[in-house]
């Protein structure tokens, strides 16, 4: 027995490198042992990485560290102001649970969960969302223009039409969202980017996209109008209940449930493309029509969850007309992901047997989540040694110029990580800069 760890201190000293390629190929698992017998959640290629004599000439090429201009950092709002305007948008939840080898939801609170419509804590949430729904939506004089206001962004010779939705107070509207802006732009110049967001429609607002408004980039902030934008689709009728106290929100903060239904009901009514603002866009999707993309695959290559952070569709799709309905008919506001992701994947399982009825495309996971929520971290640290560059190397390659179109990169998991000079994220984050220093 000593013998044996005596080797395998020896083999660590002397091949370190192994230890690293080991370490980064875990992260990554089309070609892990499992392929055969258990869920794929994430289909980035393995490429081997080999440290010998002959490779010694590689260079590993550091990208400028990210620094946005001036008048971006001028923007920054103070941390007591954004922690007094966190209130109930922020949740505690976290994202869907992969255990072996199938995914399954976080759990939840019991008690919560059995809550009956008639239950005491069901009634004290319906009567607390019907007084507090007023302020969550934030009606104003902006509102009732909200479809002029929105068509005069969208305007015909837009690239492409791009919808992000903001629910958070705009102290968290930052660098990694800029980059998200960023990265749309660099892919879409004449492209078209409405963010539908009250907190964001404001003076402040404006001077935080000041910087791409004064170079000629078509961006905007519009509060929705809610009333609007589900008149005449199967959630009409949910949300006039929602409105006269009669809906159960559940346990997760309210407006991200209506983030979820936000943009469903904006595709229906205009299509074009949805992107959640954690979403890094690394090539054109002028080529995508009717298109979204699997989260994760079985062994045999076949999907077992969807996503919405990104959604392709053209106006008045009967799929997002789907969406619509089941949202409406199944709401469920204590399930992590039951009215987002797991909703679609519902609706499209049901489809399989009548897909020609709907013409969409399902893309594979690494069209746009490469990464799983669980290994991305792996995606913001630098490389140690020549391994690793050399491995971080390929990887940005093979995002880049491969079939990705975009990288999600989970904000909820992935917020509070710094992005380390040289990984893999600044590296792309750097190749879609528009504003970087």
């Amino acid at each position: 027995m000593r013998k044996k760890y005596s080797i395998l201190i020896v083999a660590a000293l002397f091949f370190p490198s192994l230890y690293y390629i080991a370490l980064f190929s875990s992260f990554f698992n089309l070609e892990s042992p499992c392929k055969n017998h258990c869920s794929q959640n994430s289909d980035l290629d393995l490429l081997s990485v080999k440290e010998n004599h002959q490779q010694q000439q590689f260079k590993f090429s550091s990208p400028p560290k990210l620094v946005f201009p001036e008048e971006i950092q001028k923007t920054h709002i103070n941390e007591s102001a954004k922690e007094a305007n966190q209130q109930q948008f922020n949740s505690s939840s976290s994202p869907a649970m992969v255990f072996s080898g199938e995914i399954q939801e976080n759990p939840i609170n019991e008690s919560a969960h059995r809550a009956t419509p008639t239950s005491p804590a069901a009634e004290k949430r319906k009567a607390q969302l019907k007084k507090e729904l007023p302020k969550i939506i934030q009606l104003n004089q902006q509102t009732g223009v909200f479809d002029s206001r929105l068509k005069k962004i969208l305007s015909e010779d837009c690239e492409v039409r791009f919808f992000m939705t903001w629910i958070s107070p705009i102290a968290k509207f930052k660098s990694r969202e800029f980059l998200a802006l960023q990265s749309v732009f660099k892919a879409h110049p004449s492209g078209c980017v409405a963010i539908l967001s009250t907190s964001m429609d404001s003076k402040q607002g404006r001077v935080l996209l000041k910087p791409f408004t004064d170079r000629g980039y078509r961006v905007a902030a519009i509060s929705p109008d809610f009333n609007f934008v589900l008149k005449d689709t199967p959630a009409e009728s949910w949300f006039n209940e929602v409105k006269k106290g009669n809906v159960d929100p559940g346990t997760i903060p309210f407006p991200q449930n209506l983030s979820n239904l936000l943009r469903l009901a904006v595709l229906y009514k205009y299509g074009g493309v949805y992107l959640d603002t954690d979403v890094l866009v690394l090539k054109k999707f002028s080529d995508l029509k009717n298109t979204m993309g699997a989260q994760s695959v079985d062994g045999n290559g076949n999907w077992n969850r969807l996503n919405n952070a990104v959604l392709v569709f053209d106006k008045k799709h009967p799929l997002i007309f789907e969406f619509l309905k089941e949202f409406s008919l199944t709401f469920n506001g204590s399930k992590w992901g039951y009215n987002g992701p797991s909703m679609v994947s519902r609706v499209v399982e049901r489809a399989k047997a009548r897909l020609q009825d709907y013409n969409f495309t399902i893309l594979p996971p690494r069209a746009f989540y490469p990464v799983d929520w669980i290994k991305i971290k792996v995606l913001f640290r630098r490389p140690e040694n020549r391994a690793g560059l050399k491995w971080v190397a390929e990887k940005v390659n093979q995002l880049s110029r491969g079939e990705t179109y975009a990288l999600h990169l989970w904000n909820k998991v992935s917020r509070s990580l710094e992005i380390e000079h040289g990984s893999i994220v600044e590296r792309l984050a750097s190749s879609q800069c528009l504003l970087c220093n």
